[in-house]
């Protein structure tokens, strides 16, 4: 079957070699690093043509790990992400902007706790290639930040010596490899 021109495909997230980290301050000194270790999600898009992607990526909340299980239980607490009520938190694109030099803006809503807000991220997106396991490939690096607040992560502790014990500002680091999918 000959492909058209400008034919939409899917391309879904290959959830082995797929990652969203993160970093926020503790304690104004340092910074936590966790990872969400379970990621699904697909893009729709034209081959080679970034801007037109549509991706709808979800994460399982409760996978969650930052190197310390007290820490983590804590994370799915209500005090954060509350996972008895909301395991999941996604990202649907509303947009995509080329920038040059392989760089992109995605737009799109993030919904944590069930609050949804606009969230930018900077993209790099490969080429497509053909995968030595069989079929095609596309990787995507993607960074960002958010108010943790913003989405209804408010715990905190002051500290005696001013500050408090979680910084607002997540860091958000997103890697991807898209598998195109079977027609």
């Amino acid at each position: 079957m000959t492909e058209t021109l400008n034919s939409t495909k899917t391309y879904v997230v290959d959830t082995a070699h797929s990652h969203v980290r993160f970093w926020v301050r503790h304690l104004m000194i340092s910074k936590v690093h966790g990872e969400f270790g379970s990621v699904s999600g697909a893009v729709d898009a034209v081959p080679g043509q970034p801007t037109t992607g549509l991706l709808d990526v979800t994460v399982d909340v409760t996978s969650i790990n930052t190197g310390n299980e007290g820490r983590d239980g804590h994370l799915k607490s209500p005090d954060f992400f509350d996972v008895e009520k909301f395991p999941t938190m996604t990202y649907r694109s509303t947009k995509v902007t080329e920038l040059g030099d392989g760089e992109y803006e995605v737009q799109g809503d993030l919904t944590i706790r069930g609050v949804t807000k606009p969230v930018a991220l900077r993209a790099e997106i490969s080429e497509e290639i053909a995968s030595p396991f069989g079929g095609t490939k596309v990787g995507v690096s993607a960074t960002g930040k958010i108010d943790r607040e913003a989405f209804g992560l408010t715990w905190n502790q002051a500290l005696e010596t001013g500050g408090v014990a979680v910084g607002k500002e997540v860091n958000i680091q997103i890697d991807v490899e898209l598998d195109r999918a079977a027609e």
